[in-house]
């Protein structure tokens, strides 16, 4: 694959290891209590793939799939609904797992439908924060990395559908 000109933010040992961190936080806060782990598509399914694997508890998955960016490198302001869960969340412990929370507006517009759904508990795990940017406060309680305001991609994270199955996150400009 070729790469544009740019610049390594986070490295592939820095992610496993950082990852495997998260999972134990999350193993011994929510290790009993079946949660749903909501996956939000399409960046999240790798740091999502890699987190699940270290959890030592049971739990069941669903996909929601946003889109608030469009082709666009900057939030567009507008959330859309692209595909919504299939399981029932009323009473249940939910895990949202986020690639970026980066103005938090898509995050701010999901909890807040879903906590219309009444479920017990809502969670959230992001992979990348970029405070800088937050317009919208969020309650992420698991956060991979903090990073400054710049375009990444890898791991998950994508620039017009290229650039997801980078092991590690790049700045571009």
């Amino acid at each position: 694959m070729i790469l544009p000109e740019h610049e390594v933010v986070i490295g592939e040992d820095e992610i496993k290891a950082r990852i495997k961190e998260l999972a134990d936080e999350i193993s011994a806060d929510l290790g009993d209590k079946n949660p749903l782990v909501v996956v939000i598509l399409k960046g999240a399914f790798i740091f999502a793939s890699d987190l699940v694997r270290h959890f030592d508890f049971p739990y069941e998955m669903d996909f929601m799939s946003t889109s608030s960016y469009g082709s666009a490198t900057k939030s567009s302001g507008i959330v859309k609904i692209l595909k919504d869960l299939d399981e029932p969340i009323k009473d249940r412990t939910l895990l949202i797992i986020e690639d970026i929370v980066d103005t938090g507006l898509t995050l701010h517009y999901l909890v807040q439908m879903l906590k219309l759904r009444e479920p017990e508990r809502i969670e959230i795990a992001a992979f990348l924060s970029k405070p800088a940017r937050r317009k919208y406060s969020s309650e992420v309680k698991y956060i991979g990395f903090e990073i400054d305001d710049r375009f990444v991609v890898g791991y998950g994270l994508d620039y017009q559908q290229k650039y997801r199955g980078l092991p590690y996150v790049i700045a571009i400009e």
